[in-house]
């Protein structure tokens, strides 16, 4: 069955770095463009970060632009979220979502804490 599993979540300090990764399975991973979304409590669901399915083009919210890098390794059915410079208002949920036209998959999330 088609599972997307996130880890690397966490408690950091502000300033601090995370490297989130995301395991795929049970679908063909290099078809799929990949996100990263996030949630905070009470807030909407925000798309932090997007990779083409070939990892050749990426796009940034720009709440993150210059701090988070994704990337992918289709050979190992991962994508990756590098996080750098990390403020307490990234505190949230982080969701990878898998998507192509005809539909897309999420996972169950992991959170990241940012506090001193």
């Amino acid at each position: 069955q088609v599972q997307l599993v996130e880890s690397g979540g966490g408690l950091v300090q502000p300033g601090g770095s995370l490297r989130l990764s995301c395991a795929a399975s049970g679908f063909t991973f290099s078809s799929y463009a990949m996100r990263w979304y996030r949630q905070a409590p009470g807030k909407e669901r925000e798309l932090v970060a997007h990779i083409a399915s070939y990892g050749g083009t990426t796009h940034y919210a720009d709440s993150v632009m210059g701090r988070f890098t994704i990337s992918r390794d289709n050979a190992k059915n991962t994508v990756y979220l590098q996080m750098n410079s990390l403020k307490p208002e990234d505190t949230a949920g982080y969701y990878c979502n898998a998507i192509r036209l005809q539909g897309s998959y999420w996972g169950q999330g992991t959170q990241v804490t940012v506090s001193s």
